[in-house]
This record gives structure tokens, sequence and C-alpha cells, in this order.
């Protein structure tokens, strides 16, 4: 990632959305595979879930389905290959397997650079909220033992708080709802495609970080490609200076 990609993806990120500038007040993170290298798990267990079923979904898939709440994940597989919705029993036991399974594993190690890039966060005075599809409370207790400080109770949006999970908006609309943000005053920080998805049909500046096996292509709608959380931390002065100087004439107003 060069310095002038940064500047030139910010221009067009203001002239697609119509805006003169951003003013940036949160930033919106996602959980697994941005804060918690905690996909592999993520992926091997629904796999082996879903298989006890009598049912399949490989760990690519699990990939690409990363940031649904696990109902929706289960009703996709369900509809696949059974031409049905689940029943509420169903979801409930599946889903309930599925995380017993991913809590008796090995603990999803810290995403390498994860710490650092909140401090660097934090100490520009910039709100930080969890938005995350995971509704697995031993995750979410994580996200306060190792990174403390950092996310509120009132700051976190999960599968709990959500009635339609990523790549629908609501997640993202209710992290800038909970920041007091508007769309030109937030960023969202993201490793998944249905997560970018998401954060773009929310009208926001998007950065991905790319921890998986995907490829970019998966990611390209994001305003920004990443490929490890050091890379963004070695580049996050320019991106802020970027947002904090660079404004489009002939617009006459911010949206929101």
């Amino acid at each position: 990632m060069t310095n002038t990609t940064i500047p030139k993806a910010v221009e067009n990120f203001l002239a697609k959305q119509g805006l003169t500038a951003l003013d940036l007040k949160a930033v919106l993170i996602d959980m697994d595979g941005v804060l918690f290298d905690s996909m592999p798990i993520h992926a091997y267990t629904w796999n082996k879930t879903i298989a006890e079923e009598g049912l399949h979904m490989s760990e690519e898939e699990a990939y690409l389905h990363e940031g649904r709440t696990g109902r929706s994940t289960i009703e996709i597989v369900f509809r696949k290959h059974l031409h049905r919705d689940p029943t509420e029993e169903e979801v409930k036991r599946i889903y309930g397997k599925k995380a017993g399974l991913f809590d008796s594993m090995p603990e999803a190690p810290v995403m390498e650079g994860a710490p650092a890039l909140l401090d660097t966060i934090a100490s520009q005075g910039l709100i930080r909220v969890l938005v995350t599809g995971s509704g697995q409370k031993l995750l979410l207790n994580r996200v306060n033992h190792h990174f403390p400080g950092h996310f509120s109770s009132d700051l976190m949006v999960t599968a709990f708080d959500v009635t339609r999970g990523k790549p629908h908006p609501e997640p993202f609309l209710k992290g800038m709802q909970k920041a007091g943000a508007q769309a030109h005053q937030a960023l969202v920080i993201e490793n998944a495609p249905l997560g970018v998805e998401a954060a773009k049909a929310a009208g926001l500046f998007t950065i991905a970080v790319n921890t998986g096996p995907l490829n970019d292509t998966h990611l390209n709608k994001a305003d920004l490609i990443f490929h490890n959380l050091n890379e963004l931390i070695l580049a996050w002065p320019e991106l802020m200076r970027s947002c904090r100087e660079i404004s489009l004439p002939g617009h006459n107003c911010r949206k929101p």
C-alpha cells in the first residue's frame, strides 16, 4: 500500500458519496479475523457441526459466510441442501452444538498488531465500536480481557443486537448510532467480504484487512485493502492526514 493510494481512496470515496470531507469521530471494528485470529476455528467448527447434520459446508464457505449471524448461516445451509428453512429448535440445537465445539477448542490467539492498532486509534481520541456477527459469549468476554478500556458494553454491536446481520447494513448503522456518529464521521475495519458489503451499504469508508485465505478479489468493494494489521498501523498516520485534509471542491455540504 503506497501513500499515494490512500489520498486517492479518500477522494474517490468522497466523490462517490457526494461528500465535502470526512470528520472522523469513530472507528467501527470487526472482531473475528481482526482482533482475534479465530476464523480458522470458526471454519473448522462450522464444517464439523454441519457435517454431523448430514449436510455440507466447506471451510472456504465458512470464510465467505463470516459476519452472518449463526441463524443466517444455518438458514443458508438448509435452503441449499434441504430446500427449506430450519425450525427454531434446529437453529438453537445446531448453533448450540457449534458454539460448544468452538468453546472446547484451543483459545484463538489475539491477532498480531491488534493491541497496537487499538492504542493508535485511542490515542487520537476516536471512539472504538465493536461490530461483530458473533453471539459467542466466550469470545465477547475475551475482548474486555485482552483489550481493557477499549470497548465499553454500550459500544458493542453483536448478534444479540440485530435482527439482520451482515451483509445487511444494520450492524454498522447500529454501531454509528451507539457512537453518535453519521456516515461521514466513521470508518470501518473489516476482514470479511460480507462485512465489507455491509459497511459499504451503510455508506462508510471501509478498510479491509485480508487476514484469511481468500483472494483479495473477494474484498474489492473496500476502499483500501491491507494484508495484516501491522501494514495498517504503518499507514494510519497518512490515512488520518488524508481524512483530515482532503476536501472536494464543488460539494457544498457534508451529507449524513
